[in-house]
């Protein structure tokens, strides 16, 4: 679950509020209903969803939201899994109270363990959690990133660390600016690496 939900902490630190519940859910969905990691996760979705729609000015919608969140989050205590409930509690119930809130306070970072994690603090099989969000978010070829992520994984159990492959999926998460060049290039090795290995594939049957 950590992978998941550090994955989700630093894209939602990014400013990526959307993309970042994509990351939790997809561990959520497989969570018993009503255990402490589901109703955390939960939280943090509809959390998540409350800023994503605060330039909506939709107050009713928002304020449902916040006070459905903050009761996920309600029992929890006030570190969980090393992230700051208390925090994004306060920041929940204060929306509840009064939605335009949102237009005077800027929504809390998301910690884990007291410090702002970010893009760049993610190892790589976080950082393969969030290349594939982000792909989906901003509509590039996900069975190119799911390639690049299975053959950086190949390259790590053969013990090469320097694979381009582990540098291109990484990257992809650290650099937005660059994102549409490194997939280029990340897409033109996969190609390149699904050749070789067609190229030679039988060929000692």
């Amino acid at each position: 679950m950590d992978t998941y939900l550090r994955a989700g902490l630093a894209i939602y630190n990014a400013g990526e509020f959307h993309a970042a519940h994509d990351a939790w859910e997809d561990y959520w969905l497989g969570l018993d209903s009503g255990t402490t990691d589901e109703r955390f996760l939960h939280g943090l979705i509809q959390f998540t969803a409350v800023v994503h729609h605060t330039t909506d000015s939709n107050w009713t919608g928002i304020r449902g939201l916040a006070e459905s969140a903050a009761a996920y989050l309600g029992d929890l205590p006030g570190e969980y899994r090393g992230v700051d409930v208390e925090t994004v509690r306060s920041y929940l119930r204060a929306v509840r109270d009064d939605p335009e809130y949102v237009e005077r306070v800027a929504p809390p970072r998301l910690t884990d363990d007291g410090a702002v994690l970010r893009p760049d603090d993610l190892d790589f099989e976080e950082s393969a959690v969030a290349a594939l969000v982000l792909a989906e978010e901003f509509g590039y070829e996900e069975s190119v990133l799911e390639r690049a992520i299975e053959f950086a994984r190949m390259d790590l159990e053969a013990g090469d660390e320097g694979s381009r492959f582990i540098t291109f999926v990484m990257d992809f998460v650290r650099q937005p600016e660059n994102r549409a060049l490194i997939f280029q290039r990340l897409s033109q090795h996969v190609e390149r690496r699904e050749f070789r290995e067609t190229d030679v594939d039988g060929l000692f049957e």
